[in-house]
C-alpha cells in the first residue's frame, strides 16, 4: 500500500482540516480519491478521522489503496519510429504522449502503442520493454527492448549512467555563462508533492552539463547533457539556474512574447550500445515544429 509520512508546517496546513491539507497541500490524493481509496491516518501516532483540525507541527502518516490495476490493452497508435530490429525499437515520442499507464493514464500510452505493435508475452506488464521515461511534456527519444534479454542489457547501460542523451531546451533569457555544470541535490517539494527542488546537502545528487547554442536576447537555445537520471532535473535544474524552459507548467514563469507555448524540452540525441552489435550507435530526433515556430517569431 502506498504510504506518506510529514509534519505539518506552521502557517501552511494549520488549521486545516485533514482531508483538505492532503488535497490542497500534499496534493498526493484529491479529496474524492481519499474516499476511493479507503486512506487510513494517523496524528502524532494516534487513528483519526479525516475531519481533524490539524496544528503546526503534527505528525502525519497516512496509507492508501493502491489504484484497480487493468490489463493493459493494445491500441493502434501512430509511432514516429527512427530505428527497430528484432530486438528493439527507439521512438521519437510526441508531446503529449504518457510513457506508462497510472491512475488516469490506462489508455494512450507509448505501452500501449507498443503492445500494439509487437504481441508482449505479459500484457499485466505495464511497463513491457521500456527502459527509461520522459515527463508526458516532453518529446524526443525514448529507447524500448522486444525482449527480456535485450530490456536488461539495456537497463544495466541507464543503471551505470553508460548512455549519452543530450536534450534541447528553449529558456527563457540568456544564461551569462555559454557553458557549464549544473551540480545540486533534488528532494521532493514539501509545499508541492508533484514537484522537485534544490537542496543544499539532502536529497539525491543530480548533475547536468549545458551549452548555449544561440541567443536572441529575450530567450536562448541550449544543449543539456544529464549525467545523472532524476525525475524532473533538467527543468528543475535550468529554474535553479534563472533560466526556466519556456512553457514549463511547474517550474515556468509567464512570458508574454509566448504565452501559450508549451514544454519546449526535447531529447534530441541518445547514444547507446545495441543487443549483440557490441557498438555504440547514435540516434537523433529533429527538433519539433514548435521549436521552428518560435525560433522563426524570434528571428
Amino acid at each position: 500500500m502506498p504510504s506518506h509520512s510529514c509534519i505539518v508546517e506552521d502557517g501552511i496546513g494549520a488549521e486545516l482540516r485533514l482531508d483538505r491539507y492532503i488535497a490542497e497541500n500534499l496534493k498526493i490524493l484529491s479529496r474524492s480519491q481519499i474516499k476511493a481509496r479507503g486512506l487510513e491516518a494517523q496524528v502524532n501516532g494516534k487513528t483519526v478521522k479525516l475531519s481533524r483540525i490539524l496544528k503546526a507541527f503534527d505528525k502525519l502518516e497516512l496509507q492508501w489503496k493502491d489504484a484497480e490495476a487493468i490489463d493493459l490493452i493494445p491500441e493502434n497508435i501512430p509511432l514516429d519510429v527512427i530505428y527497430e530490429d528484432p530486438r528493439v525499437i527507439v521512438v521519437n515520442k510526441a508531446q503529449g504522449m504518457v510513457v506508462h499507464p497510472g491512475a488516469g493514464n490506462w489508455h494512450g500510452t507509448l505501452a500501449n502503442a507498443l503492445l500494439y505493435r509487437k504481441a508482449f508475452k505479459d500484457a499485466k506488464n505495464l511497463r513491457p520493454g521500456i527502459v527509461h521515461r520522459l515527463d508526458k511534456d516532453t518529446s524526443g527519444l525514448i529507447i524500448a527492448a522486444w525482449d527480456d534479454e535485450a530490456l536488461a542489457f539495456l537497463a544495466s547501460q541507464f543503471k551505470n549512467r553508460s548512455t549519452k542523451k543530450t536534450y534541447a531546451a528553449l529558456v527563457k533569457g540568456c544564461p551569462k555563462e555559454k557553458s557549464g555544470t549544473i551540480e545540486t541535490f533534488l528532494i521532493r517539494n514539501p509545499r508541492d508533492r508533484k514537484t522537485f527542488t534544490v537542496s543544499k546537502d539532502k536529497g539525491k545528487a543530480s548533475i547536468t552539463q549545458y551549452r548555449v547554442v544561440k541567443s536572441w536576447g529575450s530567450h536562448s537555445l541550449l544543449l543539456l547533457r544529464p549525467k545523472t537520471g532524476r525525475t524532473h532535473q533538467l527543468r528543475v535544474h535550468l529554474k535553479y539556474l534563472g533560466y526556466p524552459i519556456l512553457g514549463d507548467p511547474l517550474y515556468g514563469v509567464e512570458d508574454r512574447l509566448f504565452p501559450r507555448a508549451t514544454l519546449m524540452l526535447h531529447a534530441k540525441r541518445l547514444s547507446i550500445v545495441l543487443p549483440g552489435s557490441g557498438k555504440g550507435q547514435t540516434f537523433r530526433a529533429p527538433l519539433p515544429l514548435r521549436f521552428h515556430e518560435i525560433f522563426k517569431a524570434l528571428d
